[in-house]
């Protein structure tokens, strides 16, 4: 989790001085994009491409290893027919420059890349249909089967055991929980971990490896019209908090994000399961898992989003996004009980396949 003061904070015509003098592109429009802990512009040059330049957190920016294997992943996935977006090289041919700035809080180096640009709306702007809430559930299963096959020297990097957003690492945010003082959710967030930790965690043997992506929210999904009065998926983007876990977490995180902006979240598991199974059907201990890691996600989720306005409270609005609505779904989802809710997901999810 990025520190207080590693946020960074550019200027329009820093940024484009950088795009001068490392791509040799004249700035023509800049706009800034939302960013939970780093910084993304949004680029049109004078030269006719269309581009976004983001710049990391000076925490992230210490790991080149890491930024090297996200980069190396997108490549890999667009290879393989997937919207992911692409690094361009800079004028000397390397896919990162390092600057130097001080932002407010002492010169700090902060990694910045340039990326394709990929067409589109972000989801979160369109109608959540079931077919496109099944087109997402099986991109997320593509991406993980296409990253089995994936080979690199330095893959280990994506272990991060201690990253606080895996979902093997809900136990982490465990000194948290004060953040929540005062607060009637604090009791369900406590019985939610009591729950991952005497089942998820003893069936975590059986649950498939793989490398997730780590964020497929309504943010980083973009969708452009299919022609048919409905959208197809155009873009995959933000692979910042990629690492080893599990499908199913993969699955479960989709999940959790997926029904944020729906205006019936409970409508969302169905589909999205029966897209993920059209590519990876979950085993036993899979599915037993589900709801509980759907409502770790949003304990995460909710848990982080404080801790996060604490260390940045001018960014709160962006920062609770995600926290305001998901409160409301935890509290439905946990009154609603395990056995309620994997019965309208299951069943809703198997009338879908039968009839794809």
């Amino acid at each position: 989790m990025a520190e207080k003061h590693s946020k960074p904070n550019f200027s329009h015509s820093q940024a484009s001085e950088i795009l001068k003098r490392c791509y040799n592109l004249t700035t023509l429009e800049i706009r800034s994009l939302p960013s939970y802990d780093d910084q993304n512009f949004y680029v049109v040059a004078v030269e006719g491409c269309k581009c976004i330049l983001k710049i990391l957190n000076s925490e992230d920016s210490k790991n080149p290893d890491l930024i090297e294997m996200q980069t190396f992943v997108m490549s890999f996935l667009h290879q393989n027919g997937l919207p992911a977006q692409t690094v361009l090289p800079s004028t000397s041919g390397q896919l990162t420059s390092m600057e130097e700035v001080d932002c407010g809080y002492g010169l700090q180096k902060y990694l910045v890349r340039l990326f394709t640009y990929l067409p589109g709306t972000t989801i979160s702007q369109v109608p959540s249909t079931p077919q496109l809430l099944f087109e997402t559930g099986k991109m997320a299963a593509t991406m993980d089967k296409v990253l089995q096959e994936m080979r690199h020297p330095k893959i280990s990097v994506l272990e991060r055991e201690k990253f606080i957003w895996s979902l093997t690492n809900v136990s982490l945010l465990e000194p948290y929980l004060h953040l929540l003082d005062g607060d009637p959710l604090q009791e369900v967030v406590k019985s939610i971990f009591h729950q991952f930790k005497t089942s998820v965690e003893p069936q975590r043997s059986n649950f498939r490896k793989g490398i997730n992506h780590g964020d497929i929210n309504d943010l980083n999904v973009l969708v452009e019209p299919d022609g048919n009065d409905g959208h197809r998926i155009s873009g995959i983007i933000d692979f910042g908090d990629m690492h080893t876990g599990y499908y199913i977490h993969e699955l479960a995180i989709t999940i959790t994000y997926m029904m944020i902006e729906h205006p019936n979240p409970m409508e969302v598991g169905g589909p999205t399961l029966a897209g993920w199974e059209s590519v990876l059907p979950l085993n036993e201990a899979e599915k037993d898992c589900l709801y509980v890691l759907v409502l770790s996600r949003f304990c995460q989720s909710l848990v982080l989003a404080r801790h996060s306005v604490t260390l940045h409270p001018e960014n709160e609005e962006y920062l609770m996004i995600t926290s305001r609505k998901g409160i409301y779904i935890v509290s439905q989802l946990w009154k609603l009980g395990k056995e309620q809710v994997e019965k309208v997901w299951f069943e809703s999810a198997a009338q879908l396949n039968k009839r794809k």
